[in-house]
């Protein structure tokens, strides 16, 4: 079946459809992880990929934005020297009512009759100003860091722009 655009599913219209007990066929989110890099250490700096515009984002299109900003701080930064982390996870299930097509299409197909629909994919539903992507990183990794998730940032249905966040660092031994 042809994966339709994703300007279908971008609109939030409906209720949230997310009670997967009752429902069966789901296809299974295509993130592989949600977070990447070195998970131990204690960086300084945040740095967020943050939404402008309510939608819904589909699955697919997290894990191409996390595969591309995931590829360019491994590139630049390596493994060690950032932590990753996808804050959305893809809770509402998208349907479907699939339309036959083809020669005799007419006596088979109901039309909108009972159009419920069949589970096709999942998406997050972010509001305006959500953090999707983080980012924790030293200073001098910066400028690469904002590079690596405004390219991630394209992939997104909706506007996106990066914050800067500098983390508090408690200094113990001055007591």
């Amino acid at each position: 079946m042809v994966r339709k655009p994703g300007k279908m599913y971008r609109n939030i219209s409906k209720k949230a459809y997310t009670r997967r007990k009752y429902m069966g066929g789901v296809p299974g989110s295509k993130i592989v992880q949600f977070e990447m890099g070195n998970l131990s250490s204690d960086f300084p700096l945040e740095a967020h990929l943050v939404v402008t515009e309510s939608c819904q984002i589909r699955h697919t299109a997290l894990e191409a934005a996390r595969i591309a900003i995931n590829r360019r701080l491994m590139k630049e930064l390596g493994r060690m020297n950032f932590h990753f982390k996808i804050r959305v996870y893809p809770h509402h299930v998208l349907r479907e009512n699939k339309q036959a097509t083809g020669a005799g299409a007419d006596r088979v197909s109901e039309g909108m009759r009972l159009s419920f629909g069949k589970p096709v994919g999942t998406a997050a539903r972010v509001e305006s100003k959500q953090k999707v992507f983080t980012v924790y990183t030293t200073p001098q990794y910066l400028e690469k860091v904002k590079d690596a998730l405004r390219h991630g940032g394209h992939k997104l249905p909706s506007p996106s722009y990066i914050i800067i966040d500098q983390k508090l660092v408690i200094n113990e031994s001055s007591e």
